[in-house]
């Protein structure tokens, strides 16, 4: 698509004559008419034309602090923009024309450009093509090169918050495609020589996880991330799993912070009877309800994740949804929802992950048991058929806690849930609601997504965890404060 020449910059659009001001009613125009926004990359100067709601949920202010972007409306949706503007109040700001022609002249984008409409491909987008394309080194280098960069940026006194973001997205993107593309060679090989042929590749991940979380711990992970993400990849599905793996991992820092270094589970068991009891007494029915408590739902105790679980779930998450075909989106599509198929993907990821990799039995599990939702009917998961046999040979067995931090309690069926899997379900399920590209349903604002899920998901029915998604709902409103600021 050829570039429009009578582009207007969109901050002398929506601003008022002081300057300051912003001019709602503008901005409520151009998101219910659907105006596009031509996104203008200056490094690269290429432009991209984006939904003007998708930019500004994610950050209202997005028009105003260009960050390497500079934002434009053309000729014709500003016509649209007079119309309404006209049509609802009777008056269009006819002096600020002058400001407007002043400002095309001086910043619009050169004639010869071209914009390139965005498109958002279906699976893992045209990128992976060449990735299936590489020898076994390359890809490998690629994993070296991009952990090499995250480490470049741990030593850094001072980071620069674009670049640690774009060096998260492209290593935790890179990874996604690669560990596919070798999987998809490694199921045509025989368990052990599989295993044999993917050991780098586990290697190479696991070692670029472990600087991605040193960096995610800090604290960079902020609400640009969307853009990026937009910018750098056109795959649904590879999309959706690097927002998992980074707010996954994000979310487990806030967590550990939060129970190492404040009185919150101290509250929890205060306010745990009257708050969660009656939740947890319904999936604990054998227990007498008076023992049911906070060390009942936390086997062990509720505390933080040490460091080498922390790299082993994160591995998880990054790899959670590997199963996944191509033609296979998350959660929706054109068709009806096919149950068996979506199962499936799920069923896939863990035995390869399992039959075909090294990589850790925890990253296994939280692979086949993130759609579990503590046994109710519209949950899912290979590993549920190990349970349910394992109840079959032990019928007396019981299990006496909700949720373990460690293995051996879900494989002798002391516990009914998997810490990470529980954290997983509820990041994947916001992911899917909110994600602001979603092709046949309209994103969820935040907010409305945290009502709906506590509503459908909790309330409703007995599907994820309420105490995680407390901390949860906590975690998200501190990023949108985080934003605000």
């Amino acid at each position: 698509m050829q570039k429009k020449d009578d582009s207007i910059p969109l901050s002398a659009v929506l601003l008022m004559k002081d300057g300051k001001s912003v001019n709602k009613l503008y901005i409520e125009i151009i998101i219910n008419e659907e105006i596009p926004i031509s996104c203008i990359n200056l490094n690269t100067n290429k432009s991209r034309l984006m939904p003007f709601k998708v930019l500004y949920d994610n950050n209202e202010n997005f028009w105003q602090h260009s960050g390497g972007w500079e934002y434009f409306i053309d000729g014709e949706g500003l016509e649209k923009l007079k119309e309404k503007a006209i049509a609802m109040t009777g008056k269009w700001d006819f002096e600020r024309l002058k400001l407007l022609k002043k400002a095309e002249t001086k910043a619009a984008p050169k004639e010869e450009e071209e914009i390139e409409e965005l498109e958002i491909e279906v699976g893992y987008g045209s990128d992976y093509n060449s990735f299936t394309k590489m020898t076994t080194e390359e890809k490998l280098e690629r994993l070296n090169a991009n952990k090499q960069k995250l480490n470049d940026l741990i030593v850094q006194k001072s980071r620069d918050v674009d670049e640690v973001m774009e060096a998260l997205v492209d290593s935790t993107k890179d990874a996604t495609l690669i560990n596919h593309a070798v999987l998809e060679e490694a199921l045509l090989l025989a368990d052990e020589e599989a295993k044999q042929f993917t050991r780098a590749l586990v290697d190479s991940t696991s070692e670029m996880v472990k600087s991605s979380t040193h960096l995610l711990t800090e604290g960079v992970l902020n609400n640009e991330l969307m853009n990026t993400l937009v910018e750098k990849s056109n795959g649904t599905i590879v999309q959706h799993m690097t927002r998992v793996y980074l707010n996954g991992t994000a979310f487990l820092a806030y967590y550990n912070n939060l129970v190492s270094t404040s009185s919150a589970i101290q509250k929890l068991r205060i306010s745990f009877a009257a708050k969660y009891r009656e939740y947890y007494c319904h999936l604990l029915a054998h227990i007498n309800k008076d023992d049911v408590n906070l060390e009942r739902v936390f086997y062990g105790g509720m505390r933080a994740v040490p460091p080498d679980l922390f790299i082993k779930w994160s591995i998880g998450f990054l790899i959670h949804d590997i199963g996944k075909a191509e033609a296979i989106e998350y959660h929706e599509g054109e068709s009806a929802y096919d149950r068996n198929t979506v199962i499936e993907h799920v069923k896939a990821g863990y035995k390869s992950i399992m039959t075909k990799t090294s990589y850790p039995m925890e990253a296994s599990i939280i692979t086949g048991y993130h759609h579990e939702y503590y046994g109710d009917p519209g949950g899912y998961g290979y590993f549920r058929a190990y349970l349910q046999q394992y109840k079959k040979n032990n019928p007396d067995a019981k299990q006496d806690y909700i949720i373990t931090y460690e293995l051996e309690p879900i494989l002798d069926y002391k516990a009914l849930a998997y810490f990470p899997a529980k954290v997983l379900e509820i990041i994947d399920v916001y992911d899917s609601v909110t994600d602001p590209l979603r092709v046949y349903r309209k994103p969820m604002q935040p907010e409305d997504a945290l009502v709906m899920m506590r509503e459908e998901f909790i309330e409703k029915n007995r599907k994820i965890d309420p105490i995680i998604f407390d901390i949860f709902v906590s975690f998200i409103h501190d990023k949108e404060k985080n934003k605000a600021a």
